[in-house]
């Protein structure tokens, strides 16, 4: 299966894909392909440098007669979301990626692909090796934990690259260039768990909420899917309120930039609301498929008989949990004026898990208005706030704002034209690229980002257009041949 991409075409980029499949590489556990990088770089005989937050950059000297082109940076991050579905054994820290080809598609089976930034990466890479491409001079800039918290870009050092163009290529729908981002927030919530033993009388079960697509926090956001710990809490409220339902224990999502596929509870009923609540729970889940039948079909929601816990959580705490849940805003708060069909500002409630002493929810809010990303923030935070949670506002990113005056973007949008016969889309993107961190660094450069289709990146049903990989090739190719002469 894995094997098959070494066939496709332009083998430059498929053959480094490859490799960066064969590595674990999730976020936080970089060491073996931040190595795999500094000895890529070496072995080719460039300046490669490691820095102090596990950056890779490699250096490599313009062609001969390029020499006076301004210089390139090409960017993309180490690091891929690890999601997988629940039915396949996959250790991220340890196992590669397992891909094979869809008819048009490349994935992989059962997990996330890592074609983001895989792709952009492994493009970067072919530059770096290439004996026959034209180009000035070009550096990679390899950057470490972007998917959860972009530590990379935080810790980029000024005066350590060269360029003046910064080539970002993380963007995921070929034939459109993006020239601006959203910023976002983290918002990390803690209630201190109080429990209390288990009321006698009772029974316990594991509510399983599954079966939803999930998918980027930043570009699905629009497509209104299920986020599966509203879902959750919201036959959770009913059930406490009605069947006098208690919760164990909740386990909901896995990261704050995916949004959240799969839910569990452990949650014990009274024995003469038994049937009531599993009457109801069937009613909810006949609720959840109408509304949602045309963005999740395979949705399932239902409980199986599991050991009774010894504790629950206090009542007085499980309501206030319930209620912040139940009213924090999640998914597309506002869509842009600016640009009509983009997301402006939204919110992803990601994460909610308990254990014997705290219970932790995390979201993460992104909007490409400053006032309105704030604003947000404390919206949040007043309704967990008033519900007796400490609230942590942290890992604050800016956005990257638009500039259609760029020369880099004249420069693509007529390279793009002489090539494919039209001009590419000109967007802005509502996902956390790392341009706007890596501007604040060095205020000088020209940006913007593109790169082949993805579809559905932090999902196990991630997928590249495998002929789309070719165009974004060519593209870059001939970019870098019509580099504009250094002032």
């Amino acid at each position: 299966m894995s094997k098959e991409i070494l066939s496709l075409e332009p083998k430059a980029i498929w053959e480094n894909f490859y490799a960066l499949t064969q590595i674990p590489r999730p976020s936080k556990h970089e060491d073996a392909i931040q190595a795999f990088m500094v000895k890529f770089g070496e072995d080719l005989g460039l300046e490669t440098i490691k820095d102090a937050v596990g950056n890779i950059i490699i250096k490599k000297p313009a062609t001969p007669g390029m020499e006076d082109r301004m210089g390139v940076v090409m960017q993309g991050h180490l690091d891929m979301v690890p999601q997988k579905n629940s039915d396949t054994e996959h250790d991220f820290e340890k196992d590669p990626i397992e891909t094979y080809v869809d008819g048009e598609w490349l994935t992989a089976n059962g997990t996330t692909l890592g074609a983001d930034n895989g792709m952009g990466v492994a493009a970067a890479m072919a530059v770096l090796q290439s004996t026959d491409l034209v180009h000035g001079p070009v550096e990679a800039l390899f950057t470490s934990d972007e998917e959860t918290g972009m530590t990379g870009a935080f810790g980029l050092q000024p005066g350590v690259l060269d360029g003046d163009i910064l080539l970002n290529m993380d963007s995921e729908d070929e034939g459109e260039l993006y020239v601006g981002c959203a910023g976002g927030i983290d918002a990390n919530i803690t209630f201190k768990n109080k429990l209390t033993e288990t009321p006698k009388g009772t029974v316990a079960f594991k509510l399983n909420m599954k079966g939803l697509k999930g998918g980027h926090s930043g570009m699905e956001i629009i497509l209104g899917r299920g986020n599966s710990n509203k879902l959750l809490f919201r036959f959770l409220k009913h059930a406490a309120k009605n069947f006098g339902l208690r919760i164990a224990s909740v386990d909901g999502g896995s990261l704050r930039n995916a949004i959240p596929r799969e839910s569990f509870a452990v949650v014990v009923v009274p024995e003469k609301h038994v049937d009531a609540c599993a009457a109801s729970l069937k009613e909810f889940e006949a609720i959840f498929k109408a509304e949602l039948s045309a963005v999740e079909p395979d949705l399932t929601f239902f409980a199986e008989p599991c050991d009774l816990p010894k504790n629950v959580m206090k009542g007085k705490l499980q309501n206030r949990l319930i209620d912040a849940i139940y009213a924090c805003p999640n998914g597309v708060i506002r869509m842009s004026d600016a640009m009509p069909g983009l997301v402006e500002t939204s919110n992803n409630l990601a994460r909610v898990y308990s254990d014997d002493k705290k219970i932790m929810i995390q979201t993460l809010l992104r909007s490409s208005v400053n006032s309105a990303k704030e604003d947000l923030a404390e919206m949040i935070s007043s309704v967990f706030t008033l519900a007796g949670a400490k609230v942590v506002l942290e890992g604050e990113y800016p956005g990257w704002k638009p500039n259609m005056d760029s020369p880099i973007l004249k420069t693509m949008q007529n390279v793009y034209n002489e090539k494919y016969g039209k001009i590419p889309e000109i967007k802005a993107i509502h996902a956390g690229l790392e341009c706007g961190l890596l501007g604040a660094v060095y205020p000088h450069w020209d940006m913007i980002s593109f790169g082949p289709t993805i579809r559905f990146p932090h999902s196990p049903d991630e997928k590249v257009k495998i002929d789309t990989v070719q165009k974004f090739w060519d593209f870059t190719v001939e970019t870098l041949k019509n580099i504009p002469v250094k002032k």
